[in-house]
């Protein structure tokens, strides 16, 4: 009879062992899955889109390539193109020291170009461009994240930042 309770006990221990070694995977998992339990503050609120390709491969009519250590900010300038730009321009000083570490790109309209911005054309609309998005590339012109029209640029900038925080120079 002593025995019977001392194997059950012994089993009750290893299945509490493993419960205990398997609770973070399963929560974690089930954070994952339905979304529960993740901090806001580090969720990009940008896409990340690996079917982009490169900047260089971009069907444009400037050469947008960054020689130097900068991210680009490319935007698609074909509807409320003066309020995005105006837009976009007031993120880019928002960064505050950081700024020289962005360039911006406008993509369409006719307006003259803003500080620290290059413009240019689509040589032929791609079929991945949509109006009005937002793309953040890296300084070897590879996508990092992409902004539909819907959102914010303080969100944009909340990415910027958390980007810049853990890419340093």
């Amino acid at each position: 009879m002593h025995s019977r309770q001392h194997r059950q006990r012994q089993r009750l221990k290893l299945i509490l062992i493993f419960a205990v070694f398997s609770a973070p995977m399963v929560a974690a998992w089930g954070m994952v899955k339905w979304g529960v339990g993740i901090p806001d503050r580090h969720t990009a609120h940008g896409e990340v889109r690996l079917q982009l390709p490169p900047l260089n491969e971009w069907p444009l009519t400037v050469d947008a390539t960054n020689n130097d250590d900068a991210w680009t900010l490319a935007f698609d300038c074909s509807l409320q193109c003066d309020e995005r730009m105006d837009e976009l321009w007031r993120l880019h000083r928002a960064l505050g020291r950081e700024a020289p570490r962005l360039t911006r790109l406008r993509i369409g309209g006719d307006f003259e170009e803003l500080p620290g911005e290059v413009s240019g054309q689509w040589s032929e609309v791609p079929d991945w461009q949509e109006d009005n998005s937002v793309w953040l590339l890296d300084p070897f012109g590879r996508p990092a994240l992409a902004f539909d029209a819907n959102v914010a640029s303080r969100d944009i900038l909340d990415d910027i930042r958390h980007l810049f925080k853990v890419n340093p120079l």
